[in-house]
């Protein structure tokens, strides 16, 4: 009777369905934070992630054996990255989703270590970033009332001028234009800008900058 249970868990594969069910469990977690905060890599991605990973490392400490037990996890951090890379937007000099692409990268980490039976360091890393992501909102806007000021290069079609456009798109997201200056540089209508206002809102002003029809690239002069 003994030797009856532990191989009925064997056969049933246990320890498998349980390393899963924790592994959706955590990404979950992690899911629920960043659904609520509308980010691109929500609950759904985070638990498929999570899960498909601690199964990768089982699978891969199950068929590798001690002689080559990293076969197969090896290629989980190959793959998170193209998943990672997926979530990152790059239009026209502005990049956002960085954030959305760590915490995936960190997941997948997360069900590596579920796969592996390092439970605790599981538990531990998945509070250690939801403190990340939520507990430090109010550090953000702490920084993120501090002014600063940023120098704005917009590159744009001369006809016809979106200056006045332009200015408007960066006051309304509660910037401070101090300085205009416009010059002609070969087809180029260049317009140089020096803002002043919560940092946050630099990067929200860029992004507005970049969605102008006749603007052909922005730079921040840095």
């Amino acid at each position: 009777m003994n030797g009856t249970l532990p191989e009925l868990a064997r056969s049933l594969r246990l320890e498998l369905l349980l390393q899963l069910a924790l592994a959706a469990v955590l990404g979950g977690a992690i899911g629920i934070e960043r659904e609520m905060k509308g980010k691109p890599a929500g609950l759904r991605t985070n638990i498929l992630i999570c899960v498909g990973a601690a199964l990768f490392t089982h699978l891969s400490l199950l068929i590798g054996g001690q002689a080559n037990p990293d076969r197969i996890a090896a290629s989980v951090i190959t793959g998170v990255g193209f998943i990672g890379a997926g979530t990152i937007l790059h239009m026209r000099g502005s990049v956002s989703g960085l954030t959305s692409a760590a915490t995936i990268w960190v997941v997948a980490a997360i069900g590596m270590a579920t796969g592996t039976g390092l439970y605790l360091e599981a538990l531990g890393t998945t509070a250690l970033v939801m403190g990340v992501l939520a507990g430090l909102g109010w550090a953000e806007q702490a920084l993120g009332r501090r002014a600063t000021t940023s120098h704005l290069i917009i590159h744009a079609r001369p006809d016809p001028s979106p200056v006045e456009e332009l200015q408007d798109l960066v006051g309304r997201t509660g910037l401070e234009i101090v300085h205009t200056e416009v010059r002609r540089q070969d087809v180029d209508l260049v317009v140089e800008l020096d803002v002043r206002g919560p940092k946050r809102l630099h990067t929200h002003a860029v992004e507005a900058v970049v969605h102008h029809p006749a603007v052909r690239s922005v730079s921040t002069g840095e």
